[in-house]
């Protein structure tokens, strides 16, 4: 399929079903400027793809598309509440500036990612070394685990992270 022939079809698929879109996702999220967001964001990624635009149930797509980006936002919703809630915490004279909070920010959501894709007790085992500071036989026992085994969570996690950006690219 030619590069007009795939505009074409997409411009057809926006037209036939972008409003269908807005509305499913502002009944979800219960609001429009998110939704109108959402929603240019799933056509984005229809068009980065870069597949065969012949789509038998545009719908499905859109719907599929579109469960895992509402998904997306309400993880980083749900980090960021976190974030700012430790934040809170934390005297006035120690709080990060506001380009450090948003780094910090954009950095906990790529955590998250990264370390998404593990099984849960791995990333818990790794959380605990990272986050909390526990040494492998605290974890151990914490976890009710060897020590070789948490040797080998922990290893898996760094593993995940060192290599997450060439597993993504």
């Amino acid at each position: 399929m030619s590069s007009n022939e795939m505009g074409a079809t997409l411009g057809a698929m926006y037209r036939d079903h972008h409003r269908w879109l807005l509305g499913w996702l502002h009944k979800r999220l219960g609001n429009a400027f998110d939704a109108a967001d959402l929603a240019q964001d799933a056509f984005m990624r229809i068009l980065l793809k870069n597949d065969d635009f012949r789509v038998k149930e545009p719908r499905a797509l859109l719907t599929t598309i579109a469960q895992g980006i509402v998904a997306n936002l309400r993880r980083r919703q749900e980090i960021e509440r976190s974030y700012l809630d430790a934040l809170a915490l934390m005297p006035e004279a120690h709080a990060p500036s506001p380009e450090s909070r948003m780094i910090m920010l954009e950095t906990l959501v790529a955590l998250d990612r990264m370390l998404g894709v593990l099984p849960a007790l791995t990333k818990e085992a790794f959380l605990l070394s990272q986050l909390e500071g526990l040494r492998q036989t605290e974890i151990a026992e914490r976890l009710n685990i060897s020590v070789p085994t948490v040797k080998r969570h922990i290893a898996r996690a760094l593993e995940q992270c060192c290599f997450w950006e060439e597993a993504t690219a």
